[in-house]
């Protein structure tokens, strides 16, 4: 497999993808969300700040650079007094550089800090809008692991951002301030060659400046596929975090069926290409070490050499040679910047490019592909749901609901029943708005609340007993002794002294416990529709004929529509049973087109 492969394998953005995106469009854009989000004049200030500081230490080392011409003069002088003096100052201007310093590490790390929470409350607060998460999920590689591109990767691009551009700036001040320096000390410098003198202006200048291009052209050509070995490495790394995590949440399913040895292998075949993934990132970073270590021990050297021709002319003294080397590091360390920071621009480079993506990807607003071939939703008429020639499109085929016009009443009882092969799961989302491909209409009471309860294991928000009660809703909002009534109508008295402990409910609760509280949760919340996908089905007699009682009773008001088995349908549960059936004439199983994944924005 190539690398272009393997990056596309591992969700990395390929060089195309790279080009098509453009770094500064992805500057911008996380720009903005930085400038909109809360914390975005703090960030200003924290700038400013920032940039003050760069220009009093900048100008504190120009003094410093001043000085070693006084300094080394009076030691080649044998001048004790006038070094004692020197000593002085140096310890003055040392002092307000130390003070600087400090000033600015606290400022720049708590620019870390703040960028970190405005990039990341924006990313959660676009993913955590109603449906975006489903949609971006099921939106392809751009919805794998997007929990990794918020907490890891947006971590590395802020410290990253805050370094480099805190540096980059330093370093353009410096560069600013002692080509000045090197021009006024080189600006009458010449070259002897034969009878002639050749004058070269700012020599010192020029040097600094080529020796500095060598540099950073080198390393550019030596290291430009960090970029993409960066991304590789990242996308690697989520995989394997992903596989981990999994693993601790579905222990007990894995030890029941005996399936450590087939997880381990998965997991090593996982560190394996995080492995290789690292040891590409480590030779290229090798191969560029051979650059930046190289022009690093030349550097030792290089200053002197370059001014060395000032001192033998006869045109300074050995402290002006002292003055003139500080002064060609100063400048071509702020030029070499490029060659230094190369490994972590790859890095902050790739970061960037996954935030971005994702980011774009929740803030896109596209309609899912084939638009003509979409289920079309309206608000209607308060406790009436209405549904209309609804198809509905799935990997499996189109099935369609029969009768084609069902109109339900509040309070009533309606069971669908599916027939084998049918999209039973994609008929309940596309109730509940998350799946809109096929073709009907459904008018949905406007202004009423409908509670949607999938099938499996239902979700408990890490909580107390009341949060997970309420959840969504706020639990202040119920009164005190509405949570200890719903638990007892469902047999979970037990719990009730509990209501107020912080524990991982879905760990200490059997399955059907947790099937029950989510039902206590609906009797708290007494919404006025509810939506079922095999709720029932998963129940024993005892607890279905509790449940059961409780919406005739308590519930008798709210009006239910569940997707299920022809069991509940022999039973009378429900008023009126109704139908999911093939659509005949279109292709099925294999030969069925799937829908097209959805884009990131999802239906509105």
């Amino acid at each position: 497999m190539s690398e272009q492969t393997e990056l596309a394998a591992a969700g990395a953005p390929s060089p195309g993808d790279a080009a098509q995106t453009g770094l500064f469009h992805q500057i911008g854009l996380i720009a903005r969300a930085l400038y909109r989000s809360p914390v975005g004049e703090g960030l200003l200030r924290l700038v400013i700040g920032i940039v003050a500081v760069i220009l009093a230490t900048a100008y504190g080392q120009f003094r410093l650079n001043v000085w070693n011409k006084s300094f080394f003069d009076a030691l080649a002088r044998r001048d004790s007094g006038a070094f004692v003096v020197q000593l002085g100052v140096f310890v003055l201007i040392a002092g307000a550089l130390l003070v600087l310093n400090v000033g600015q590490r606290w400022q720049v790390e708590t620019l870390k800090m703040r960028l970190r929470e405005g990039l990341v409350r924006d990313l959660v607060s676009h993913w955590m809008l109603p449906r975006r998460a489903f949609w971006l999920a099921h939106a392809g590689a751009m919805g794998v692991n997007p929990d990794q591109r918020i907490h890891d990767d947006a971590r590395n691009l802020c410290e990253m951002t805050a370094d480099l551009g805190v540096g980059l700036f330093q370093a353009a001040v410096l560069f600013v301030t002692f080509a000045g320096v090197l021009w006024v000390l080189s600006a009458d410098f010449s070259v002897r060659v034969g009878e002639h003198d050749y004058v070269i202006p700012g020599f010192l200048l020029w040097a600094a400046i080529l020796y500095a291009a060598a540099g950073s052209f080198l390393s550019y050509r030596v290291g430009r596929n960090l970029v993409h070995r960066n991304a590789e490495r990242y996308a690697r790394e989520a995989e394997l975090r992903f596989s981990l995590v999994r693993i601790n949440e579905h222990l007990d399913g894995i030890s029941l069926a005996g399936g450590e040895a087939d997880e381990r292998r998965r997991v090593q075949t996982q560190l394996g290409n995080v492995l290789a993934a690292t040891m590409r990132l480590i030779r290229g970073l090798t191969n560029l070490t051979w650059v930046t270590a190289g022009f690093g021990w030349v550097t030792t050297v290089a200053p002197i050499l370059v001014a060395a021709p000032l001192f033998f002319s006869g045109k300074t003294s050995f402290g002006g040679v002292m003055m003139a080397a500080a002064a060609f590091t100063q400048a071509q360390s702020s030029l070499r910047w490029f060659v230094d920071n190369f490994s972590v621009i790859a890095g902050w480079r790739a970061a960037l490019l996954r935030v971005a993506d994702l980011r774009q990807a929740l803030t896109a607003a596209h309609a899912p592909q084939e638009p003509e071939e979409r289920i079309v939703y309206v608000d209607g008429k308060p406790g009436v749901l209405t549904i209309e020639d609804l198809e509905i499109d799935s990997p499996a085929g189109r099935d369609r609901l029969d009768p084609s016009r069902l109109v339900v009443q509040a309070g009533e009882q309606v069971l669908i029943l599916g027939a084998r092969g049918t999209g039973k799961t994609q008929l309940f989302r596309a109730l509940a708005g998350l799946w809109p491909w096929g073709i009907g209409r459904i008018e949905r009471p406007a202004g009423e609340l409908i509670h949607y309860m999938p099938r499996g294991t239902p979700y408990f928000p890490r909580g107390t007993l009341r949060e997970v009660l309420a959840y969504p809703l706020d639990a202040a909002q119920f009164g005190e002794g509405a949570f200890a009534e719903a638990l007892g109508c469902l047999g979970l008295e037990r719990l009730a002294p509990q209501l107020d402990e912080l524990r991982r409910w879905d760990r200490e609760l059997s399955h059907d416990e947790q099937l029950a509280l989510a039902f206590a949760r609906i009797v708290i919340q007494a919404p006025p529709w509810v939506v079922m996908d095999e709720a029932f089905s998963a129940l024993d007699d005892e607890a279905l004929e509790r449940i059961v009682s409780i919406f005739q009773r308590q519930l008798r008001h709210t009006a239910v529509i569940h997707i299920g088995g022809a069991a509940l349908a022999r039973e009378g549960v429900f008023s009126r049973v109704v139908h999911l059936v093939k659509v005949t004439g279109r292709p099925e199983g294999g030969e069925a087109t799937a829908p097209a994944a959805p884009a990131a924005g999802g239906p509105r």
